[in-house]
């Protein structure tokens, strides 16, 4: 089943898309508030939905974010991807040792959640702004310490993730050996839906993996192409790690970090030794696809000014020492 927050006649609302239709839910709960309710409860909301015969027109509707997370935890699954971008921001090749110990992951902003065909603002002072192409697990059970067997059950859908990034706000902050903060942290898309993760069960093969064909493109021309089967871990073995000392609570999103093979500019320019293709400029219109979660299009606007900060205040050395010694 395919969940839905749409606005149609001013009014925001949840549902359930059928073909090209989508069927209001009974009472307005948000989909975050179907995926607390469990699977099964909120299977059988959609089912009454669909049988209530009511519904309208997508193309006559405006699409949300199907769900506002409480969290966004964002994997690096791929191991091409990790490759291209080293290359990329520090010049180094090959992968370091210690993303192969476990499955990677950074917290991003819960408030920059971007829906379907919203506009994407450039952050401020960011020259190279990039894309990129995931796909996101929805958890709709607590859990801590969760196994990989047991996560099955903790996973409510999935949907798609642009983790819209400044790599030049990003390159910089990460030689601090912290971050990246600004350089992700405004603007994260998720949609069109939230599709149940039975619907997916028909495309996982013997390991575990989702074989889905993940593709993006700007403007109309396809910049990369994988399939999310080339991720390292499962989306359980990430779940299980999530929730490893801590918890993991319904409506929490684990993203599967970027595919290779062109998931991202970054990992291109790494590969290609120049920032070719260029970095996203005012006007883009980017395009994710994947197989059965559907389509999410991004418009890039430009940036807006910012208030001007102070400068650092360095340490003076003379000062510090005259304080130790009226200290003694």
């Amino acid at each position: 089943m395919k969940f839905v927050t749409y606005l149609h006649e001013d009014v925001e609302q949840s549902g359930v898309v059928s073909g090209s239709r989508v069927f209001p839910i009974a009472g307005n709960p948000s989909v975050l508030d179907l995926v607390t309710s469990g699977l099964d409860s909120a299977l059988h909301a959609g089912d009454s939905a669909l049988s209530m015969g009511k519904s309208v027109a997508l193309e006559r509707v405006s699409l949300r974010a199907p769900l506002q997370p409480p969290t966004v935890r964002d994997f690096v699954a791929f191991e091409e991807h990790v490759e291209g971008v080293r290359r990329s921001i520090d010049g180094q090749a090959g992968v370091v040792e210690a993303w192969y110990e476990a499955p990677r992951f950074y917290f991003t902003n819960p408030y920059a959640i971007v829906g379907p065909d919203e506009q994407v603002r450039v952050p401020y002072g960011c020259a190279a702004l990039d894309f990129e192409l995931e796909v996101a697990a929805v958890i709709g059970r607590s859990g801590s310490g969760i196994t990989v067997k047991e996560a099955t059950d903790h996973i409510f859908g999935y949907t798609i993730l642009n983790d819209w990034s400044a790599r030049d706000l990003q390159s910089r902050e990460m030689q601090v050996n912290l971050g990246p903060s600004k350089g992700k942290d405004f603007a994260t898309s998720i949609g069109p839906w939230l599709v149940t993760a039975d619907e997916l069960d028909p495309y996982r093969d013997s390991e575990g993996f989702l074989d889905l064909e993940c593709t993006v493109g700007v403007n109309g021309v396809e910049v990369g192409r994988d399939m999310l089967s080339n991720m390292g871990w499962t989306f359980e073995t990430m779940t299980a790690y999530a929730s490893r000392d801590t918890w993991v609570h319904p409506g929490d999103i684990l993203g599967s970090g970027t595919v290779g093979n062109g998931g991202c500019l970054a990992e291109l320019w790494g590969r290609n030794g120049e920032r070719t293709p260029a970095p996203l400029r005012v006007g883009d219109r980017v395009v994710l696809s994947v197989d059965v979660l559907g389509t999410l299009a991004n418009t890039v606007v430009a940036e807006l000014p910012a208030p001007a900060l102070p400068p650092v205040r360095r340490r003076d050395h003379a000062r510090a020492r005259a304080s130790l010694r009226a200290a003694r």
